[in-house]
């Protein structure tokens, strides 16, 4: 073979490979997708809902876009809501029900960034993975690490959020820029530093903007409050008051901590900021689907409790802010009180960019609800799960059907059952499980448990 011909050859080949990625003239260029998690982020730490917390750019995204007043998670936990919101799946599908427990392959298969990737798209993943360790091998681009504020950088230190800016930036600048991309920002903040006697340990420069906030206390964190908890619950045992001890139980220990969880939470924000600068920049804002929510709730003291876990209001809604290319001028920046979940995500994500939902799933796709003139019939309830964790007396299981209008909770290892009437009590501060006026309403809610609880696996 002459050499002439040889290179004739090498050229169709490497014209052949760069053409499978590259779209044809009149192809539709694909929709990127950008899908930003805070940890312990309740619903309204964002400064659109309470003017006390200093996210302007989320905020910025909600004007944008769409934001949902009524997102939920179907379990109140970092590692279980993060596996229900790769596969789309309740725990009690996906069977993942602890810390360290990865994916399988076939499992991890059906996650939505291995749909992304098989189809085309340029995968990343930064910060908190949670679900087992992260497997280099499911990605173009891995940068896993979470558990602590400050990190080694070098001969110093780099804060996690920070650092966590800084890989998202090297994936947005170093990708392919002839492949749509899919990439998830994990932040760990605004989670406590849990073993740090000081909890939350902000970056320096975020203090400015707190200098003279005083945090409202919650009316119902009091000890009164804490004692109306079931048995099983109001002991010093429970989770939740070991870490409320270390964070709440004096006035001047709640601002400090409320104020440093705000510092950290203002500076996911300004993460947020420069990503958003870096794909206007490169022309891409508007072709990138962003997604920003939580995975579980937290208690600021309601109740006398700190962190999750439990079925109350605090604990299972999380912020989402949806900026949609697709979303009409007349439509952005808009509140929309669907009651939408973690599980929904995967669905949301995959079918905006144009691909198949695989039938494992079980959430659903937020976009008819606000995109269509005329949203669909949507769902009224949705069923909460969540196991033991360390011990029954620590964090015992739960099991709740949640509607608008109430939360029937049910303790399997106490055989104890609460119903709460959100209309009439919000706050949840009277627990109407045993009063004969509510008995028809009791029985119908837990004939419901029973029905999710055999329809879910």
């Amino acid at each position: 073979m002459s050499c002439h011909l040889s290179r004739m050859l090498v050229a169709i080949v490497i014209s052949i490979s760069s053409a499978s990625f590259a779209p044809a003239a009149d192809e539709p260029k694909k929709l990127n997708v950008l899908f930003l998690l805070g940890d312990d982020w309740r619903w309204d730490t964002l400064g659109c809902v309470n003017p006390l917390v200093k996210t302007p750019n989320l905020d910025r995204l909600a004007k944008q876009g769409v934001r949902f007043s009524q997102m939920r998670v179907t379990t109140s936990i970092c590692c279980v809501s993060r596996a229900s919101i790769l596969a789309g799946q309740h725990m009690a599908r996906h069977k993942i029900r602890g810390f360290g427990v990865p994916f399988d392959e076939a499992a991890w298969a059906n996650t939505y960034p291995a749909v992304f990737r098989r189809a085309g798209w340029w995968t990343g993943f930064v910060g908190k993975f949670g679900v087992g360790k992260a497997d280099p091998k499911h990605f173009d681009f891995l940068r896993s690490y979470e558990g602590v504020h400050w990190m080694k950088d070098g001969a110093g230190k780099v804060h996690v959020t920070e650092k966590n800016a800084r890989d998202a930036m090297q994936f947005l600048k170093e990708r392919p820029k002839n492949q749509p991309f899919c990439l998830s920002v994990s932040f760990f903040a605004a989670h406590a530093e849990d073993r740090n006697p000081e909890q939350y340990l902000p970056q320096e420069w975020s203090a400015k903007h707190y200098e003279s906030v005083k945090v409202p206390i919650p009316a119902t964190a009091t000890e009164e409050h804490f004692k109306r908890l079931p048995a099983f619950l109001a002991t010093e045992k429970n989770e939740g008051r070991v870490r409320w001890k270390k964070r709440f139980d004096t006035p001047e220990k709640y601002q400090r901590y409320m104020i440093n969880y705000y510092r950290l939470a203002t500076e996911v924000d300004e993460a947020v900021g420069r990503l958003l600068d870096e794909l206007e920049k490169q022309g891409e804002l508007d072709n990138t689907l962003i997604v920003f929510t939580g995975d579980n709730g937290y208690f600021h003291g309601e109740h006398g409790l700190a962190d999750k876990w439990y079925p109350y209001e605090e604990s299972l809604r999380v912020p989402l802010i949806v900026r949609d290319p697709r979303l009409p001028a007349e439509q952005r920046g808009k509140t929309n009180d669907a009651m939408a979940l973690n599980i929904d995500m995967p669905s949301l994500l995959l079918r905006a960019a144009g691909l198949d939902v695989p039938k494992e799933m079980q959430g659903e796709d937020l976009a008819p609800v606000y995109l269509s003139p005329m949203p669909p019939r949507w769902r009224d309830e949705f069923y909460y799960e969540h196991p033991v964790i360390l011990a029954k007396d620590r964090i015992p299981r739960s099991e709740a059907v949640v509607r608008r209008e109430a939360i029937y909770a049910w303790w399997p290892d106490f055989d104890h059952e609460q119903l709460f009437d959100l209309t009439r009590d919000p706050r949840q501060e009277r627990d109407v499980a045993r009063d004969p006026a509510h008995a028809k309403r009791r029985e119908s809610l837990a004939a419901k448990l029973a029905a999710w609880r055999e329809r879910v696996p």
